[in-house]
């Protein structure tokens, strides 16, 4: 016959001091300037004033590409205002998940991070297809003759090696990343101020009036992608010191940095190259433009030097994607929604075994790219990137919708914080993140470049409400079936204490 001893004999469970540490971050590691450093090396200022603007001027052939920029970091830095709010009061490390279950609901939370975790995944590993192939190019210079996916595997190998690495050591390897690619855009920016094409300085690209057209909605939502990765700070707030002043600080100066960088650099483009030949230049030069300025202004050298730093540009990228996608998986897991191995972090604090799990995603789609002999620039970077963008702008608006019900239901913090980033921005925020999904779902068959009657601009949104939908139905299920775990989501370090077991 079994026993039960009584309470006061029953054997102790393991220390909740060891479930805590095992699943919590390491604190206090970042600062403002160190998470400006992976918003901006996600956003690829490179890659979007090389490529971004002139596929803009192509497609759409409005040349008030600066006025879309800055139109679009009015727009992020109004809905920033109640993002950053809300943030220092849910410190998270799956930020839009852990906002929409504040705001909005457990349930939908968990469909909030299946659309998170397939946008991040897109826009991270299409990031090796634009890799293998600016790297060829330039590895043929110098006699190496190789496939897309070689330099494509190299670069997959060194993310995955720093992804198991501490905060820290990232943050040093995008420091030096970034710092080069900037400057080299600085550069490019004053050389092409100083030589103006031979109409002189005409600042047509500045009139508003400029953006109206049938490709205008296209436009805005090209300077979206430009952008993205600037929500990602919030990610980091576990990590960072002082998350309420640490994040806000870092999220204004990122989408300011980036707005003011993006309107000079392409303005000057539209100088060097001249208002009235810009669409012309964009189609038939394509992302060979930027560069082609370089030499012409400042020699030869400079544009190779250029064309070496977008592809450490793309590498940047994928270091801050893969950190913020680690950091998702990481989330979902100490939260019980993915298999609780994978919410622990490593002697270093860093999310190892949700690391790891990304980096063989990557490998996989590389492999998988190779053997079937797929276009890698296409079907991996700019469908990958579009379809990942599109899926971010939805994940920005749901989430704008959260904090409008956040602050709703805490009058306290709307005295404490001001009205204008508890009610003002959060509403003007909502209003402005609905025009800008309704304009990129309507014209997302443009942003794709798909030839008409193609289903792919149809099943790709299709496919991001059925993740929607069927993470919301399965939080539901989790509500009646597994009440621990739902009542854990959005719970953060909290869900770990309240089931060091689960």
């Amino acid at each position: 016959m079994s026993t039960v001893p009584p309470p006061t004999q029953a054997s102790p469970r393991p220390p909740q001091r060891t479930s805590l540490v095992e699943s919590r971050l390491a604190a206090n590691r970042l600062g403002a300037g160190a998470i400006v450093l992976f918003i901006a090396a996600a956003a690829t200022p490179l890659t979007v004033v090389a490529g971004v603007a002139t596929t803009g001027w192509a497609m759409t052939g409005l040349i008030a590409l600066p006025v879309a920029f800055a139109v679009v970091a009015a727009v992020l830095a109004i809905f920033s205002a109640g993002y950053v709010t809300m943030a220092a009061k849910l410190p998270h490390a799956g930020a839009f998940y852990a906002f929409i279950a504040a705001g909005i609901g457990r349930a939908p939370a968990v469909g909030g991070a299946w659309i998170a975790l397939a946008a991040y995944t897109a826009l991270q590993v299409g990031l090796y297809g634009l890799l293998g192939i600016s790297a060829q190019p330039l590895l043929a210079q110098i006699g190496i003759d190789v496939a897309w996916w070689v330099p494509a595997l190299v670069c997959w190998a060194l993310v995955a090696l720093l992804g198991i690495q501490s905060v820290n050591l990232n943050r040093t390897a995008l420091f030096i990343l970034l710092t080069a690619e900037v400057a080299i855009i600085v550069v490019y920016t004053i050389a092409n101020f100083i030589n103006p094409s031979s109409a002189g300085y005409q600042w047509t690209a500045l009139d508003p009036s400029h953006l109206i057209g049938p490709g205008a909605g296209a436009l805005l939502c090209l300077a979206v992608l430009g952008f993205i990765g600037f929500e990602a700070g919030v990610v980091y707030s576990e990590e960072s010191k002082e998350p309420g002043k640490t994040v806000r600080r870092a999220t204004t100066l990122a989408v300011a940095g980036l707005g003011l960088l993006y309107v000079t650099a392409i303005l000057s483009v539209t100088i060097a190259v001249g208002p009235d030949n810009i669409i012309a230049a964009a189609r038939e030069q394509d992302i060979g433009l930027l560069f082609n300025l370089a030499a012409a202004g400042l020699g030869p050298a400079w544009a190779d030097v250029g064309l070496i730093l977008l592809v450490t540009s793309v590498v940047a990228a994928g270091i801050a994607f893969h950190n913020t996608v680690a950091r998702y998986i990481f989330a979902l897991g100490r939260e019980a929604l993915l298999p609780r191995a994978l919410g622990r972090t490593s002697r270093k604090r860093s999310p190892r075994a949700a690391s790891v799990t990304q980096s063989v995603t990557g490998l996989i789609v590389i492999v998988g790219f190779a053997v079937l002999g797929l276009d890698p620039l296409v079907y991996l970077f700019f469908y990958g990137g579009t379809t990942g963008g599109l899926g971010i702008l939805m994940l920005l608006a749901f989430t704008a919708v959260a904090i409008v019900a956040y602050f709703n239901r805490s009058p306290d913090q709307i005295e404490a914080a001001g009205a204008w980033r508890t009610r003002v921005a959060p509403v003007l925020a909502l209003l402005l993140m609905a025009i800008m999904l309704g304009l990129a779902v309507f014209n997302f068959a443009d942003l794709l470049g798909t030839p008409p009657g193609s289903p792919l601009p149809y099943i790709i949104p299709a496919v991001y409400v059925l993740l929607g939908v069927g993470g919301t139905l399965w939080g539901i299920w989790l509500s009646r079936s597994r009440p621990d775990v739902h009542h854990s989501i959005g719970q953060g370090v909290k869900a770990s204490l309240a089931n060091p077991k689960s």
